[in-house]
């Protein structure tokens, strides 16, 4: 069945008090927080991308894997090469966010494990010899970052444009030439403009999608 956005919202207001967040931050984070497609010219500092970095690196991968690289685009000189690579609607909107970062993964994130988890001296060893493993372990580790970043992005009350629509093979020789990343997603990032969010789409329920045994 259904259901309205009112009475969807009476029914999550029912759990809110199971939830130590607030229900500010609940829809800051989630409820309230859209894809943005539409920014206004205010700048995005490198102090903010440091704040949002400097609270979703905590977040939990495997192994304490860490193979998210971001390169954040500022020169007109590299946003053009950028916007060239992207599909369809994905170009104006890319050409005109305040900051736009480009997500990858470093297959080769291996080399830093010694730092993030030096109480397995084995560590490096074990992803050196699998390059299948390997890079297995960095898109699924990258990707999961990707998604914490986009939610510390909403935690500095800024938005996020997070788009797939790009060829991948193009924005990885243009922004990573070694040949050991891959790009995961352009995300655009800033204050929304009026009229930056589309209507929001329903999601499965809880009961749709889980079951105990």
């Amino acid at each position: 069945m259904t259901q309205t956005h009112d009475s969807l919202t009476d029914f999550e207001a029912q759990f809110a008090d199971h939830l130590e967040l607030s229900p500010e931050a609940q829809d800051l984070l989630f409820r309230a927080a859209r894809t943005a497609n539409a920014f206004t010219d205010e700048p995005v500092s490198e102090e903010q991308v440091r704040a949002i970095y400097d609270l979703v690196k905590w977040a939990p991968t495997s192994m304490n894997n860490q193979p998210l690289r971001i390169v954040l685009v500022r020169s007109p000189e590299a946003r053009g090469r950028l916007v060239e690579q992207m599909s369809g609607n994905n170009k104006a909107k890319t050409s005109t966010a305040p900051l736009v970062a480009v997500l990858a993964a470093d297959t080769d994130f291996h080399d830093e494990l010694g730092k993030v988890f030096p109480h397995f001296e084995g560590a490096r060893d074990l992803f050196a010899g699998n390059d299948e493993m390997r890079e297995g372990s960095a898109l699924l580790n990258a990707t999961l970052q990707v998604a914490y970043f986009i939610l510390g992005v909403r935690a500095a009350g800024l938005a996020a444009g997070p788009m797939t629509g790009f060829d991948a093979a193009g924005v990885d020789r243009e922004f990573f030439p070694d040949g050991a990343h891959r790009t995961i997603a352009v995300v655009n990032i800033g204050r929304p403009a009026e009229g930056a969010w589309m209507d929001r789409l329903p999601r499965l329920d809880y009961d749709e999608v889980v079951t105990a045994v």
